[in-house]
């Protein structure tokens, strides 16, 4: 796995993005209490529920992998 160039930047996009889906679809309401690794747990499960990203192998499923998915995710998303 290749750490992306501005992947910190990435994630903070990608948690922010995808707070504001989820929200959107109605399946969830973020607290200002939700640690940032709840919600990148939280977001990426419910992207690959979707069917937006491809799921990780549950035996390598870890923050860093997550945050690294959510990251390409971000990168990809219109500006």
């Amino acid at each position: 796995m290749k750490k992306l160039k501005n992947e910190k930047e990435l994630v903070k996009k990608a948690i922010t993005a995808g707070m504001k889906y989820g929200e959107e679809r109605g399946v969830v309401e973020f607290e200002p209490t939700d640690s940032a690794s709840e919600k990148i747990e939280y977001i990426y499960r419910l992207l690959v529920h979707d069917k937006v990203i491809q799921p990780i192998p549950e035996d390598q499923v870890s923050q860093v992998t997550m945050k690294h998915k959510l990251a390409i995710w971000a990168s990809k998303l219109k500006k």
